[in-house]
């Protein structure tokens, strides 16, 4: 059985029977069965179904949110922005997508060239456990406008998240068998992620996770895409506006409890400004409420599981016994649930794990360098390569580093790195290859396919 826990209160709150493997199997069958009908249907039919997703979706943002703030600790508030960005994503691919993968016309010698789009089939989509639905949907979305079907493996302790996407969606009118949700432990997946009915494999996680997935894919040389962990630089220049900078930092690093790949995690400030934006950062990392996810009053939950907190403890007690300065936060509450305190380290420095390693929870580590060349070099130190951001008032400045100069995938200029249905999301090195989103990401889970008429 698997079991999904309440981090603020530790209770149990559901068991769930694990699919047997001839269970997946048969959903297999019948998801492969339902998109060979599925892709013949028309953009607009397809269309129509997601646009009805993105209203039911708004009609149960309350629900949504309440389910994930008791399965992962997400604050409600947050829990229903996120289910409004799901249904953004659904309208936007919903009007996209037929412009996104229409023939494209290529002149040659032929009569007549061109690039078609045509979907790969049944593709396995692997979940974490931070943006439930986000997660699924951003991916779960294009794929099923471009005429592929899904199986959904989820994390087992947002079990009943996956189970609720499930429901909506045939709720929205999608052929049951197309988009299935399997309960299934990840210790068992590589006979599902080899499976002849599976055409290709997507994954959200860490990087050992993804290492692994793509390891098993490559072994049957299967298409995947892998969006995988992140330690974002930030990079608070001399002529940076330090209140916008210490605002948004704060918003970047605490957002989802601190639990997201693409927050911010490490600061990098030019030593002639460091004194004066930790005096602000300070304040605003220290203006946030952590308490119930259920409280409107809350802006940080607790940790989405205990193990998740003790690995988050272990890499700040680490740190500061190779030299950081621990200012405030660093030890473990008392009472139930996995809560952490908002904690921020400074003088951290190389060999060090929150100088290295990905720190998913609400710790913040400052690095202290002494111009725009050593934040750079510092920034681009390290094995991920999700997103940065650069603070700077010379905004041609600003862009040149962030378009340049940075080794990421999304770089970002006075403001937070973020997703958005119209740009493509992802990561190089460590953090991962492809990309979802925008027209980029609809077209990885097709066949791009030359077309040649004499």
């Amino acid at each position: 059985m698997l079991q999904t826990i309440n981090p603020a209160t530790n209770e149990l709150v559901g068991e769930y029977r694990e699919h047997s493997f001839e269970e997946v199997e048969l959903f297999i069958q019948e998801a492969n069965i339902a998109q060979n009908e599925w892709k013949t249907t028309s953009f607009e039919y397809r269309g129509s179904l997601l646009s009805k997703l993105a209203d039911l979706l708004e009609e149960k943002k309350e629900v949504l949110a309440e389910l994930m703030a008791e399965e992962m600790g997400k604050p409600l508030k947050q829990g229903v922005g996120e289910v409004e960005k799901c249904a953004w994503l659904c309208r936007y691919y919903s009007k996209n997508a037929e412009n996104f993968l229409k023939n494209e016309q290529v002149e040659t010698d032929a009569s007549a060239s061109y690039v078609a789009f045509e979907p790969l089939g049944v593709v396995l989509s692997i979940m974490p456990w931070n943006f439930p639905f986000w997660q699924v949907l951003r991916f779960g979305a294009p794929a099923l406008m471009a005429g592929n079907g899904v199986i959904l493996k989820h994390s087992e302790n947002t079990t009943g998240c996956a189970l609720a996407i499930e429901q909506i969606i045939h709720e929205a009118g999608y052929p049951k068998e197309l988009f299935r949700t399997i309960v299934v432990d990840k210790d068992n997946m590589k006979p599902i992620v080899q499976h002849s009915g599976i055409s290709a494999i997507t994954l959200t996680g860490s990087t050992r996770a993804g290492k692994v997935v793509a390891a098993q894919a490559g072994e049957v040389l299967k298409k995947n895409v892998l969006e995988l962990g992140g330690s974002d630089p930030y990079l608070i220049l001399e002529d940076a506006d330090l209140e916008l900078a210490a605002k948004v930092c704060a918003q970047s690093r605490l957002i989802n409890s601190g639990q997201s790949c693409v927050a911010a995690k490490r600061f990098i400030v030019v030593e002639s400004v460091h004194d004066e934006f930790l005096k602000l950062f300070r304040q605003e990392l220290n203006s946030r409420k952590v308490g119930d996810p259920t409280h409107d009053e809350t802006d940080i939950g607790p940790m989405a599981r205990g193990d998740l907190r003790d690995e988050l403890h272990r890499q700040v007690e680490e740190s500061v016994k190779a030299g950081a300065n621990l200012e405030f936060g660093g030890n473990l509450p008392a009472g139930e649930g996995a809560f952490y305190p908002v904690t921020l380290l400074t003088n951290v420095s190389s060999g060090m794990p929150a100088y290295h390693e990905e720190l998913f929870g609400p710790v913040a580590a400052v690095i202290k360098v002494a111009d725009e060349t050593e934040a750079i070099a510092v920034a681009n130190d390290t094995n991920y390569g999700l997103g940065a951001a650069v603070f700077s008032k010379n905004i041609r400045r600003a862009e040149k580093i962030a378009a340049k100069k940075l080794n990421a995938g999304c770089c970002f200029v006075n403001t937070l790195v973020k997703s958005d249905p119209r740009l493509p999301f992802g990561g190089i090195k460590d953090s991962g290859y492809g990309r979802e989103l925008s027209l980029f990401g609809i077209r990885e889970f097709v066949n791009i396919k030359t077309v040649w008429v004499e």
